[in-house]
């Protein structure tokens, strides 16, 4: 099972815009929650590209430690894990199922987002590890081929429309969970408003 991070396992997505809002704001534009839902589930460089295209920021590795520090510092205060998907992976742990992350956050996010939630996975995939992030298929093959186990029998739990997009492209059952009303996971082989081991599970029947 290959879950997402950011709006998946944990409630980060909204700590993540109010990082975009403030780090960007001193360059002369307000960043919209239209913009963020635009760039929800894609990896940093598409959004800062984005960004850029709407103000005068400085090139993507110099920014990225702007945005982090902001981040960061939200993460380590206020960041909580959905209990759900805390359940879940515990089911999936007790019965013995594989399990990985892929993520389009950058590595050392990641890193301290699963860390500051208490979660820990074998097999993590970050979005600057692999050539094309999602909706691309490139993290999630990258994450099976880790856990040695065929794609099809690999199952992709997503929260954004590119994430789902990904997972079907990589020949993946894709579970969407809907953590917010106007996702679109219409793509989504199942989708459900909490995660649980046995909606997962099912996708594999």
């Amino acid at each position: 099972m290959i879950f997402d991070c950011d709006g998946t396992l944990v409630d980060s997505e909204p700590l993540a815009g109010r990082a975009w809002k403030a780090t960007v704001a001193p360059y002369g534009y307000a960043v919209t929650d239209a913009d963020l839902a635009a760039c929800t589930g894609t990896p940093y460089a598409n959004t800062h590209a984005y960004m850029a295209a709407r103000a005068p920021l400085p090139a993507a590795d110099a920014f990225w430690p702007l945005l982090r520090d902001e981040l960061f510092a939200l993460l380590d205060a206020e960041l909580r894990p959905f209990q759900d998907a805390l359940e879940a992976v515990r089911d999936l742990r007790a019965d013995g199922v594989p399990l990985a992350v892929a993520s389009s956050s950058p590595r050392d996010r990641l890193d301290r987002t699963l860390a500051g939630a208490g979660l820990s996975f074998g097999v993590t995939v970050a979005g600057d590890e692999v050539e094309h992030g999602k909706p691309a298929p490139d993290m999630f093959l990258e994450a099976a081929a880790r856990l040695g186990v065929a794609p099809e029998r690999c199952v992709v739990v997503e929260d954004s429309a590119p994430g789902v997009a990904a997972g079907r492209a990589a020949g993946m059952p894709t579970l969407g969970v809907r953590r917010e009303a106007h996702s679109d996971l219409s793509a989504a082989d199942a989708v459900v408003e909490r995660v649980s081991a046995r909606a997962i599970l099912a996708l594999l029947a």
